[in-house]
């Protein structure tokens, strides 16, 4: 994502207006120079799914798509997605005509979350991992995972179900 224009000096008393499409509609808000674009898409646009956990991008609680690409919403500013892309946990069955995802129902057949709160931002990162590596290894997937802290699920149902979904066997490793 590229750093908002040097050259422009944003108030900080001031609340600025940000308009992105969130989830494929155009939506509209405002938000001081240094609120986090998680703040914002919870507070301002009322999109709840993002969920906050650690607030430092050590998490991954928080990730959503800007642009198609995986991001810690904690770690940008909302200004700065200004006339981006945002997809949220939320767009993944409106951008499915409703239902949910083959992930997400995998997740749920293979027992891959209990308390969800990680679960949103873990989806995240996965339909953005698999855009762009359809066919992990169990390795390179337990790898992915590494950057989301999940305190419920040990993993191994997550790990299940994404390799169902990708169409590959799942070997008897059971820590990430």
């Amino acid at each position: 994502m590229p750093p908002l224009n040097p050259t422009s000096t944003l108030a900080a008393e001031t609340r600025h207006a940000v308009s992105i499409v969130l989830n494929g509609k155009l939506r509209n808000g405002h938000a001081h120079p240094r609120l986090l674009l998680s703040d914002f898409l919870r507070h301002e646009l009322g999109a709840h799914g993002t969920r906050v956990g650690c607030e430092h991008g050590v998490c991954g609680a928080c990730t959503v798509r800007i642009d198609g690409v995986a991001a810690r919403a904690c770690l940008t500013l909302a200004v700065q997605a200004d006339g981006r892309r945002i997809d949220t946990v939320e767009g993944l069955a409106e951008a499915n005509e409703g239902r949910m995802t083959a992930l997400q129902e995998a997740f749920r057949r293979h027992h891959a979350l209990q308390c969800g709160f990680c679960t949103a931002g873990i989806l995240m990162s996965l339909t953005d991992y698999l855009g762009r590596n359809p066919k992990p290894t169990e390795e390179e997937l337990r790898d992915m995972l590494s950057g989301h802290l999940c305190r419920c699920t040990g993993y191994a149902g997550i790990v299940r179900a994404v390799m169902e979904v990708t169409g590959q066997a799942m070997t008897e490793v059971t820590h990430v």
